[in-house]
């Protein structure tokens, strides 16, 4: 065996990580001479890449696509200020959940139930059960539109996409539905070029995106909805569950983090890149010919197509279809874990259908649930994503609450609680997310 100098001198790294097919550490030697720090970080960020980048990215589901287009289309660039606040806001919640899940090794829900009870998470998955069932259908419907861009009905899109969807989870593991939805977050560059192609004002749009509005401004209460829809639908509760899941079962511990640490920001900042081009393609095209309303993301698409040309409205429905399979993937996923880790049942794509009944049935009947409501004639689509996101204004505050309470304990997470500058952006975050939430609930009433 060579002494320890020798190893050093010879660049003998042991890389240690958690092989989760197998739930067991495994040790990987890597023998190269003469590598440098900024090297060995790099090949331990994509050695855990995947949790944050898939879970941040996942949240520009059709909804979000929607909430950015008509924010572009209605006001221009000047909504684009809102991107700055909208990052710190979702990086500071997906640390957190992935700091807990690296340092606990147990799912939110799993969290929840041993520290405040069966009550609370009995409520708490009821009201994300629904809570996400509405986004489901909400993600099939973004299928349906987006392939009708094509000429494809929804009546042979929806039922070939849900059988995929399905057999992604179920015939799949760990590693390999990672790769999927890594490589669905690859396709969200699709809007960066989109918006690109579309030919904005740069100038005006970097300048909007440093610059707070007028106060005249917020008297305006259309202005002030949508600010609130911008904001609020960066944070939706399923995405703290399934990222915190997804750590756990990667095998993410707290010697490794740092790297899921940049995961985390990566992603935020990523999604949010995305994001930001989304409204500045809409504002260039949209906005500037006077096509301020539209009721869903393909409207956007198809109001593009004799604006920005071919290319634009090409790279807008296909990032569409993207989001929308995307998100109906995780969706499900993100649902089955929440329960089954809340009631102390077998869950997770490494276990086989038989290992976890429970998991891959409610995958199952949340698949099916919501393409069959996708395919019901003249469903009010509408009506239920509005009502889908009022009870995610009621969850999300609790959601962001019962974490903070969680993260701040010493005794279960050690010297890995928050920092006290950290503690007063979270709970400042907590509370702003709130207030915008009870906002937008109040809003939608009426």
């Amino acid at each position: 065996m060579p002494s320890s100098e020798q190893a050093d001198n010879a660049g003998l790294w042991y890389v240690r990580l958690r092989n989760s097919a197998q739930n067991s550490i495994e040790e990987i030697d890597v023998t190269l001479p003469m590598l440098k720090r900024w090297r060995i970080r790099i090949l331990l960020f994509l050695a855990v890449l995947g949790p944050g980048f898939i879970t941040a990215n996942v949240d520009n589901d059709p909804n979000g696509i929607l909430t950015y287009s008509q924010a572009g289309a209605q006001y221009g660039y000047e909504l684009l200020w809102t991107m700055i606040p909208i990052t710190l806001s979702l990086y500071v919640v997906q640390e957190m959940c992935a700091r807990m899940g690296a340092v606990t090794g147990k799912g939110l829900s799993d969290l929840i139930r041993e520290e405040f009870g069966l009550r609370i998470t009995v409520i708490v998955m009821f009201l994300l059960v629904l809570v996400n069932f509405g986004n489901v259908i909400g993600e099939f419907a973004g299928i349906a539109e987006s392939l009708e861009l094509f000429g494809l009905s929804k009546y042979i899109s929806v039922p070939i996409c849900s059988t995929l969807v399905w057999l992604l989870a179920v015939r799949g593991d760990y590693k390999k539905v990672e790769k999927v939805f890594l490589a669905a977050s690859v396709f969200y560059v699709s809007y960066i070029i989109a918006g690109v192609l579309s030919q904005p004002s740069w100038h005006t749009a970097l300048v909007d995106t440093v610059k707070l509005p007028a106060r005249s401004t917020w008297q305006n209460h259309e202005y002030l909805y949508v600010v609130i829809a911008v904001i609020g639908t960066t944070i939706a509760p399923w995405m703290q569950f399934y990222l915190q899941s997804s750590i756990v079962e990667k095998g993410v511990t707290a010697k490794n983090y740092a790297a899921s640490r940049l995961d985390v920001i990566v992603g935020s900042i990523f999604t949010d890149v995305v994001a930001w081009f989304i409204i500045v393609a809409c504002a260039a095209t949209l906005y500037v010919h006077g096509i301020g309303s539209i009721r869903s993301a393909a409207d956007a698409a198809q109001a593009m197509k004799p604006l920005a040309g071919a290319y634009s409205f090409l790279l807008f429905a296909v990032g569409l279809f993207n989001a929308s399979f995307f998100a109906a993937s995780v969706l499900p996923l993100s649902t089955a874990y929440v329960v089954c880790e809340g009631l102390g049942l077998e869950s997770g794509v490494d276990r086989k259908f038989k290992e976890a009944p429970i998991f891959y049935w409610l995958y199952t009947i949340l698949i099916a649930g919501g393409a069959a409501v996708v395919l019901i004639p003249n469903f009010p689509l509408i009506k239920w994503s509005v009502e889908s996101q009022v009870l995610n204004g009621i969850l999300l505050p609790i959601v962001i609450v019962l974490m903070l309470l969680l993260i701040n304990r010493k005794d279960l997470m050690g010297e890995h609680v928050n920092s006290r500058w950290f503690n007063a952006i979270a709970w400042l975050t907590a509370i702003v997310v709130s207030i915008l939430s009870v906002m937008l609930m109040l809003h939608s009433s009426h």
